[in-house]
């Protein structure tokens, strides 16, 4: 592992039993409060996708706002939010989903995306892909073509990247 990776991990402070018993959370936010970290967990995350074609970064309400915005300016490309239920003002799609811990439901402007957009979805942590296959649906539902899913924390041993399966996952930090 890199010098810069084992800083990351480091900086990750795992929480216990939250958000309910048993999880243990992983907090990014001593990463974020860092410049130099926060700078080379984007850099990290944007490195794979350098190249692609990308030409919008969906990102995932609300941590993945914080990495797929700064993404989304170093591709070059628009940053189109993914967002919890009654948060976007126009026209909507909308896709139900399970989580690890519950139940949920994200929405998309309907005039976000189009044919022929080539989309990087972008959040904080991949556990069991519930979050992200949502997101995926609804690009996919637009008429757009999902590249690749890009997240800062890939929680492998949910198996999140099975659900996803055969998008193509990049995570910077995984846990096995």
């Amino acid at each position: 592992m890199s010098d810069v990776l084992a800083e990351l991990h480091a900086a990750v402070r795992i929480v216990p039993d939250f958000p309910k018993p048993g999880i243990m959370f992983k907090d990014i936010t001593p990463v974020l409060g860092d410049a130099r970290l926060f700078a080379s967990a984007t850099a990290g995350m944007l490195a794979p996708w350098r190249g692609q074609g990308i030409t919008h970064v969906v990102a995932i309400e609300s941590r993945g706002f914080l990495f797929g915005a700064p993404m989304a300016a170093a591709l070059g490309a628009g940053l189109v939010p993914v967002r919890k239920p009654g948060k976007l003002p126009f026209r909507r799609i909308r896709e139900d989903y399970a989580l690890e811990y519950g139940t949920d439901a994200l929405e998309m402007h309907a005039d976000a995306l189009g044919a022929g957009a080539s989309v990087l979805v972008v959040d904080d942590v991949l556990a069991t892909g519930g979050t992200a296959g949502a997101a995926c649906t609804l690009v996919e539902r637009s008429g757009a073509r999902v590249a690749g899913i890009g997240v800062f924390i890939d929680l492998r041993f949910l198996g999140g990247h099975a659900r996803l399966a055969p998008r193509r996952v990049e995570g910077l930090l995984t846990y096995e």
